[in-house]
Parts: structure tokens; sequence; C-alpha cells
């Protein structure tokens, strides 16, 4: 059954198990999300439910953000998102989606923008191995070989430098160590693609 919620990144902290391990989270907060739309087969082809997360003030919204926002009688949202799948359909228009959705010991999948890293080379980018690092060897940190002579052209999807970072990702099968549904907050076990503050996706696992 999917379940899903759109939150924002506290930043990340500890807790301790029963056991007394020590496990390493990242504090999620998810305030009420609202249902802005319902798609269906019969109108659009497929299943899914629309969430918006986090209101922004009017001035910031175009005519037609706010007719939209205003069939589900609320504010518009800064962060909307859809979430495909039979398990939100029992959700209404207006409807608010809150942290309880999910319990301790769920499996989910957070998708959100990995932090920016700048103008990076081959080694940082990519994972390629570096060269000999001899006084002689005069290629330490460089791209390797361009590609074979004849096409007079680097072929596309080449490997080089660039910008690293600032595109969306997806971690999978996270753990829910703990659910604060008085200060909406999740605590999701490890990491989390982006930067503090940064709006995430948090969906049940696909592969779990």
């Amino acid at each position: 059954m999917t379940k899903g919620i759109l939150g924002r990144k506290i930043g990340m902290t500890q807790v301790f198990a029963e056991n007394g391990d020590l496990i390493p989270v990242t504090v999620v907060e998810a305030a009420p999300n609202v249902v802005l739309q319902k798609k269906t087969v019969e109108t659009d082809g497929y299943v899914s439910v629309q969430l918006g997360f986090e209101d922004k003030r009017e001035k910031l919204s175009n005519k037609p953000e706010k007719g939209h926002v205003a069939k589900a009688n609320t504010a518009p949202k800064r962060f909307v998102r859809e979430f495909r799948g039979e398990g939100l359909n029992e959700l209404e228009v207006g409807q608010e989606v809150k942290v309880d959705i999910f319990a301790e010991g769920d499996v989910v999948d957070v998708t959100g923008i990995s932090k920016g890293k700048g103008f990076q080379g081959a080694i940082k980018r990519h994972g390629q191995s570096r060269g000999p690092m001899a006084h002689g060897s005069r290629y330490h940190r460089r791209p390797g070989s361009m590609g074979p002579v004849a096409p007079n052209r680097v072929f596309k999807g080449k490997l080089l430098p660039g910008r690293m970072g600032g595109e969306q990702v997806t971690v999978q099968n996270l753990e829910i160590v703990k659910v604060d549904v008085e200060r909406n907050l999740l605590l999701i076990k490890g990491n989390v693609p982006g930067a503090r503050k940064a709006l995430l996706k948090i969906k049940s696992a696909v592969k779990a």
C-alpha cells in the first residue's frame, strides 16, 4: 500500500535503541499536508493523489495556482508533489495527511535535491582512478582518453569534469525510527539527500 508525505529536512542527530545501540537519524519536519487533487483512470489515465506542503504568501502565487488550491479550500503551497498508487485513494480533496500515516519500523524511500558541489573533476564526480603520483608521470588527476580518433569528436555520455550535485536523488529502504505526532516529526535512520531545510518527498518503499 502506497503511503506518502512531503516534509523538510531539519538536520541529523542520534538516538539510542532499547538495547543500547546508537542509531544516527535524520529529523524531518512534515507539517500536515493538504490533498489538492485526486487523479483517476477515468479523468487522467492513472491513479494518484497530489499533496501540498507549507503555505506561501498570496503575493508569491499566480492566478492558476490560487484557483487550484481554492478547490481544496487552502492557501497556496510552496511544495506540491504527486504520489501514484492505490494507497492514498480513500483521501478526499482538502483532507490533511499527517505524520501518523507512518509507524515505527516502516521502510521508506526519500527523494530530494542533493547538495550542489560546483564544478568537480572526474575523480570526485565519477569515482575514476588517478594516475601515478611520481614526479615524472605528469598525469595525476586528469580525465583520461577522450575515445577513438576516428569520429573527431568526444562521444556523448563521456564521463568528464563538470557540475556535480544539485540533482534529484532517491535513497531507498530507509527505516523510520520514531514518529513524533505532537511536533510533526519523523526520525529516519541514516542520511537523506539535500542540505538542511531541503524539501523532501517520503513514500513507502517500492522494493521493501
